[in-house]
């Protein structure tokens, strides 16, 4: 069926997630079709996704390959419980995964999305510690601005204001987070200045003892809080602090994985391999939900082998590696594997970098910040209606941009070409020309 806006679906009755539902169907933006770098909206405009849908269509839209397995595993085996029983695609997905990962981190627990592969660390972190005898270990670190999904574990150590103010929380304390703009406004890639606010954990640890923290948990490029990257060596002194104290690292890469900076996973892009690693969004290119957390194996036996139950892990879902996203998953990494998307971020990060960073004249940009396929874009601030306004008018001039707050993100499918990372950034600045 053919949409347009003279037959638009009754919008009533959904309850839109993280949207002004209200403002949203005051005005709607629906889109309707997709095809490789663009969507359709309802009335017939092609839309550049400079957004890879929410971080997810790494390969692009529609792809016949990944629709060819989804259709043939759906006619072999839809479904099949993953609870005391097993279906083969589920462990040939594992082992492809293994073989892409940061060395060592070849155990792979298969979740729905990456608010559940947040959820699945933290406890996968706590059930460690009591494995080797150290129960106690039950705290967890956050950082300020990160964003780890909407479970209780993910709001609890997340550091956005907005998702945790409302709901109790569990056991946490947060680092500093790492934007610097009197210091580091501008940037080409990782900021120079402010390694050391990875020291702020040691001084958690003496705050709360090495003995009750169980994980430090980390985005590597802070995605929703509007592309934070971090400072150089900052990541790498998190590693080290940890190693020190016997406390787990986690990365949650559900926005870095999968080719976003120019290497499968940000722990090989930057040399720090995590104990736990979170994924989803671009594990199946956004067609299916699903995540997985990949572990070391010291932690995986540490839990199997130190169990005092048949069942090591009191924990999983019913979709936990769902025969058709596995399928999905497998065909994915196909794709990025023979089309080069695994490494196609860093090949056109210099490009990205200059046509971000030609916006930086504009009178309302106050910072831009960029690395890989990853840009945010500071507008002056004007309580987010600005942002709004500017994501709005892009949409209406043919391209899609996120907004968080006055910050505008974008990361484009690893398909883009340079012309259209050209027609990203001239149609924004014609955006931005005219805000108020």
């Amino acid at each position: 069926m053919a949409y347009d806006r003279d037959n638009r679906p009754d919008l009533s009755h959904y309850w839109m997630p993280f949207t002004a539902n209200r403002q949203f169907k005051s005005a709607p933006r629906l889109l309707v079709s997709a095809k490789g770098m663009h969507y359709r909206s309802e009335d017939g405009r092609e839309v550049l996704d400079g957004t890879s849908g929410l971080w997810c269509v790494n390969a692009g839209h529609a792809r016949p390959e990944i629709a060819a397995a989804v259709n043939q595993q759906l006619m072999t085996l839809d479904y099949a419980p993953s609870f005391q029983m097993g279906h083969p695609i589920a462990f040939d997905f594992a082992t492809a995964l293994a073989e892409v990962a940061p060395a060592g981190l070849d155990r792979v627990f298969f979740t729905n999305s990456g608010s559940e592969s947040v959820d699945t660390a933290l406890k996968i972190a706590i059930a460690y510690h009591r494995g080797r005898g150290q129960g106690q270990r039950s705290k967890i670190i956050g950082r300020e601005k990160g964003y780890h999904g909407v479970g209780f574990g993910g709001i609890s150590a997340g550091g956005l204001v907005n998702n945790r103010r409302v709901y109790p929380l569990l056991p946490a304390d947060h680092l500093r987070h790492t934007l610097d703009v009197g210091r580091n406004a501008f940037s080409r890639g990782l900021p120079p200045h402010g390694a050391e606010l990875a020291d702020d954990l040691e001084g958690l640890i003496a705050l709360h003892g090495a003995e009750t923290l169980a994980a430090v948990i980390v985005e590597p490029v802070a995605g929703s809080a509007g592309v934070l990257p971090p400072p150089q060596g900052y990541l790498e002194r998190l590693r080290k602090i940890c190693d020190a104290h016997g406390i787990l690292l986690i990365f949650d890469e559900v926005i870095t994985g999968f080719g976003r900076l120019g290497a499968p996973f940000a722990g090989q892009y930057f040399g720090v391999t995590p104990d736990l690693m979170t994924t989803a969004k671009g594990i199946t290119n956004g067609v299916l939900p699903m995540g997985a957390v990949f572990a070391s194996r010291a932690v995986h036996d540490a839990v199997v082998n130190g169990s005092e139950t048949p069942m090591e892990l009191f924990h999983g879902y019913t979709y936990s590696g769902h025969p058709v996203a596995c399928a999905a998953g497998l065909a994915t990494l196909d794709i990025y594997r023979r089309e080069g998307l695994f490494t196609r971020a860093g090949e056109l990060a210099e490009a990205w970098a200059d046509a971000v960073h030609g916006l930086k004249d504009l009178p309302l940009v106050t910072d831009v910040r960029n690395l890989g396929l990853m840009a945010g874009i500071d507008l002056a601030p004007k309580g987010g209606e600005r942002g709004y306004a500017a994501m709005v008018a892009a949409f209406e001039a043919g391209i899609l941009v996120r907004c968080t707050g006055d910050t505008l993100a974008m990361s484009p499918p690893l398909i883009v070409s340079e012309a259209q990372i050209d027609q990203l950034a001239t149609t924004l600045r014609a955006v931005i020309s005219k805000l108020d």
